[in-house]
């Protein structure tokens, strides 16, 4: 007999997708929400709020001190979701969980971290993971938040060189930005991949979300972990978690969402 596909459909979880930055890489991100949901049919699938602001200044400048800070637009764009009906918050943008503190306690919805769930993951794969690498914004990289997670599941953590990051990574984000998918800019991308695998990483964690856009898994000897997916899959958890638990209380029980945003480290 074959066995059904499980469905959220029961689910009262709303995803508030807080989006714009880049806008490619925000549909991208829901595309994988909708890919990574089981079900067989419209009304299987999540409720979703996406607000996709490209207004917003960009991340990496505001670390480097060349540009303004993110976390007003930030803000607004999380009220907006939240009034709009969002019961929990999703950030398709690495750079921006940095800003992530500054925005927690003032939004009343649960932030699933991104980096925090792709810390977890790593510890899931097998062979075990000691040593991963990070292709990355400066921004991220600066802001320490994949050595801060990592550091936490004892996974150590190697990253470019000045010259792979300033040539081949940033370079290589800013392509796909402004739509360039092409041979040169994967080539790039998996020529600074290449020098992280030569470091020792097993892993090669693609620590920003424009990066999946422009190098396929393929093009990396190691797994290749695309953070994007990893929150959509936890997503996923999240929203079948609450499913099962409703379906265990008398149905004119309601569901309630925690109104705390889970918090970064630091």
């Amino acid at each position: 007999m074959k066995t059904p596909t499980p469905t959220l459909t029961r689910t009262t979880e709303i995803i508030g997708i807080l989006g714009g930055m880049g806008p490619a890489a925000t549909a991208d991100f829901y595309a994988k929400l909708v890919s990574t949901t089981p079900g067989s049919s419209d009304q299987d699938h999540l409720r979703t709020v996406i607000w996709s602001d490209p207004t917003i200044p960009d991340r990496t400048e505001a670390l480097l001190g060349d540009g303004p800070d993110p976390t007003p637009w930030l803000l607004d764009g999380s009220r907006v979701l939240r009034e709009a009906g969002a019961t929990v918050i999703a950030i398709p943008c690495n750079t921006a969980h940095a800003f992530v503190p500054r925005i927690a306690d003032h939004i009343g919805l649960p932030i699933v971290h991104m980096i925090g769930e792709v810390a977890r993951h790593l510890t899931t794969l097998s062979p075990r993971i000691h040593t991963a690498g990070l292709l990355a914004t400066s921004g991220t990289v600066r802001a320490g938040l994949y050595q801060e997670w990592l550091d936490r599941f004892g996974i150590r953590l190697v990253l470019p060189d000045a010259a792979s990051q300033d040539h081949e990574v940033m370079t290589a984000i800013r392509a796909v930005k402004a739509g360039t998918r092409d041979d040169p800019t994967t080539a790039r991308l998996a020529r600074a991949a290449r020098r992280l695998t030569e470091q020792g990483a097993q892993a090669v964690i693609a620590g920003c979300t424009e990066i999946p856009l422009g190098l396929p898994a393929d093009a990396v000897d190691v797994p290749l972990i695309d953070p994007a997916l990893i929150l959509a899959q936890a997503l996923v958890r999240r929203a079948r978690t609450e499913n099962t638990a409703e379906s265990t209380t008398d149905n004119t029980t309601e569901s309630t969402t925690e109104n705390t945003a889970e918090k970064t480290a630091g």
